[in-house]
């Protein structure tokens, strides 16, 4: 029996708000369609939303990507630039 590839459904999430109950929703809509064959794709997930899904260990579920944007003083890749440390001592 060959598995028939999942069939996916667009799901804008532009308007959750990062919290639970959003979570919640995310992951019963995922557990519903992948019981019929099918999966979400949830896009324009807010930052906050996104770091809560990969806190909770849900991204892979989920199919969310995580977005890293450069902090300042950070490179692309999450290296910082060396620096001497401030010695209080002297």
């Amino acid at each position: 029996m060959t598995a028939r590839p999942l069939r996916t459904i667009a799901c804008c999430a532009k308007a959750l708000a990062p919290d639970a109950v959003s979570l919640d929703a995310l992951a019963r809509l995922q557990l519903a369609a992948r019981r019929r064959g099918q999966q979400i794709h949830p896009y324009e997930v807010s930052r906050e939303l996104q770091e809560l899904i990969a806190f909770c260990g849900l991204r892979d579920a989920l199919g969310i990507e995580v977005q890293g944007q450069a902090e300042e003083g950070e490179e692309r890749g999450g290296v910082e630039e060396e620096r001497q440390l401030h010695d209080p001592a002297s």
